[in-house]
């Protein structure tokens, strides 16, 4: 298919690489930033309720009632880390998925801009995925409601480009999956030290994603 030729990852490959964008920036302090990486790693190695606040203070070489000048709670540092990998999410992959470019530069865009968050934060992506049921419900619900939100900004594009003609899919609901499935076990195997950078992959992921979706793939007859 000449959608996923090597002229076509080619073509993608020089579309992802300028649509790739810069870590952002936090202004955080020194020390809370040391503790939020601590715990990511600690949490992500032991499990959130494998992991105390004496583990914490004792990896950072605190006292243990030093960590209440940052934190309330064991729970606010879950919270806090997996709201700021879902604000990434929705601040720098929706944005592209609801612009007015053309679908196919929307896509090659969007999922570059996914895989870099899951290749810079992957733990915290785990996080996201595996812990978020150990908050309180109230804060798992808004967690839960902007992921489902996000998950829905990709439906929206799938079933606009289904619309317009410039997909072919039967089913954006099951494109969603496609693809968030895939861009997010990215960050269990990808590797900053391997011979392909993340512009790579998601060039290659984006010729695959739009073979899948082609224009001209058409419905698939059922049987009777």
């Amino acid at each position: 298919m000449a959608a996923t030729s090597q002229e076509a990852i080619s073509a993608a490959d020089a579309g992802v690489r300028r649509a790739i964008p810069a870590p952002r920036r936090r202004a955080v302090r020194p020390r809370e930033e040391e503790l939020r990486r601590t715990a990511v790693r600690l949490f992500r190695e032991h499990g959130y309720d494998g992991t105390s606040m004496q583990d914490l203070a004792e990896a950072l070489g605190m006292h243990r009632g030093s960590l209440y000048h940052y934190i309330e709670s064991k729970e606010d540092l879950l919270f806090g880390i997996v709201e700021a990998a879902m604000a990434r999410f929705n601040d720098e992959v929706r944005p592209i998925l609801e612009s007015d470019a053309p679908p196919r530069e929307r896509l090659e865009r969007a999922v570059a801009a996914h895989l870099v968050i899951a290749a810079q934060e992957p733990d915290e992506l785990t996080l996201l995925q595996v812990e978020v049921k150990a908050l309180a419900p109230e804060r798992r619900y808004r967690i839960v409601a902007e992921r489902d939100a996000y998950e829905h900004a990709w439906r929206a594009f799938i079933r606009e480009g289904m619309r317009n003609g410039a997909f072919g899919c039967e089913d954006e609901r099951s494109a969603g999956f496609m693809i968030l499935a895939s861009c997010n076990w990215f960050s269990q195997w990808y590797r900053a030290d391997g011979p392909l950078g993340v512009e790579d992959f998601a060039a290659r992921f984006s010729a695959l994603f739009l073979a899948a979706l082609r224009a001209d793939a058409g419905p698939r007859p059922r049987e009777a």
